[in-house]
Parts: C-alpha cells; sequence; structure tokens
C-alpha cells in the first residue's frame, strides 16, 4: 500500500480491512460511481480554465493537456510548469498544467483534486500550509479525495482500473 504509507495506521489498517474482504471497489463505486466526460485535452483546457478563471483572474494558462509520460509510479500525477522567456524587454512566461493520462477514465473529483492541486502551484510553490489551505478553499473536501484517490492507485495496482 505505498500510496497510502504516509497516513494514519488506523486508516491503512480500514483499508486493509477492506481488500481482505474484497469489498475495496465496492467502497470506491459507491462514493465515485462514474467517470467525468473530459476526455480529450480540449475539454480538459475548458475544465481547468473554468477552475483559473474562478480563483486565479491574474494568472494565465497557455497550455493544458493529459501527458502520458505523467508516471504514477514517479510519484506524479500533474505537473505545472511556468516558462519565461525574454521577448523584447520584457520578460514573458507561459503557464502549464499537464495532467497524467490515468485521469481521463477516473471520477470527476479526483480530476478535479488534481486541477486544484496543479492551480495552486500558480500561486503556493511549496507544499506548506499556505498551499494545502488554497487547496481547501477552492475544493472544502480536498484532503478528502486525496485519500481517496490514493485508495483508488492502491486498487489499480491490486486489481486493475474501475472506470
Amino acid at each position: 500500500m505505498k500510496y497510502l504509507n504516509h497516513y494514519p495506521k488506523d486508516l491503512q489498517d480500514k483499508i486493509k480491512v477492506l481488500i481482505e474482504k474484497e469489498k475495496l471497489s465496492s467502497y470506491i463505486k459507491t462514493k465515485y460511481p462514474t467517470a467525468h466526460n473530459f476526455t480529450n485535452d480540449k475539454a480538459l483546457y475548458s475544465y481547468v480554465m473554468d477552475f483559473k478563471n474562478e480563483y486565479f483572474k491574474k494568472y494565465q494558462v497557455s497550455k493544458v493537456m493529459y501527458d502520458g509520460k505523467i508516471n504514477v509510479i514517479n510519484n506524479a500525477l500533474g505537473m505545472h510548469s511556468i516558462v519565461s522567456r525574454v521577448q523584447g524587454g520584457k520578460l514573458k512566461s507561459k503557464n502549464e498544467i499537464r495532467v497524467a493520462t490515468i485521469f481521463k477514465n477516473m471520477p470527476e473529483e479526483f480530476l478535479q483534486m488534481i486541477v486544484v492541486h496543479e492551480l495552486a502551484h500558480f500561486k503556493e510553490r511549496e507544499h506548506d500550509k499556505a498551499f494545502y489551505n488554497l487547496c481547501t478553499f477552492m475544493m472544502p473536501s480536498y484532503h478528502q479525495v486525496e485519500f481517496d484517490l490514493r485508495v483508488y492507485l492502491t486498487h489499480i495496482d491490486l486489481y486493475g482500473k474501475l472506470y
């Protein structure tokens, strides 16, 4: 259960019990019954821009895409990048968000959690208290959804995909 290592032992034990009783799939499907419909880059861009426009009016996002090179095994589910370059006498920056392709077929709450996480990095670079406060401001259930996503990643390791 590598995705749940930093959670308290009692939470890990609850998930182990679900695994032993073969109820992990039903636990996930009950909370998140269907996958979202944002399965291409254009739809993902629109989805991200809706969040960006609601919470980050001054930041511009130039590119949003699913990226098959992002590997969950390497502890990355999404990436943000800020590319700066000199254009004439001015410094221009472009913000990009890349989401692992595994999120094409997942519940919307999981996709939303990754989008919120990557957008929060435009304002807060480090994973500190201010960063997580911003995430929970944009998505009050952020921590629960992150935990459930980690449970689902554990499910994928053990049994494969549900969606």
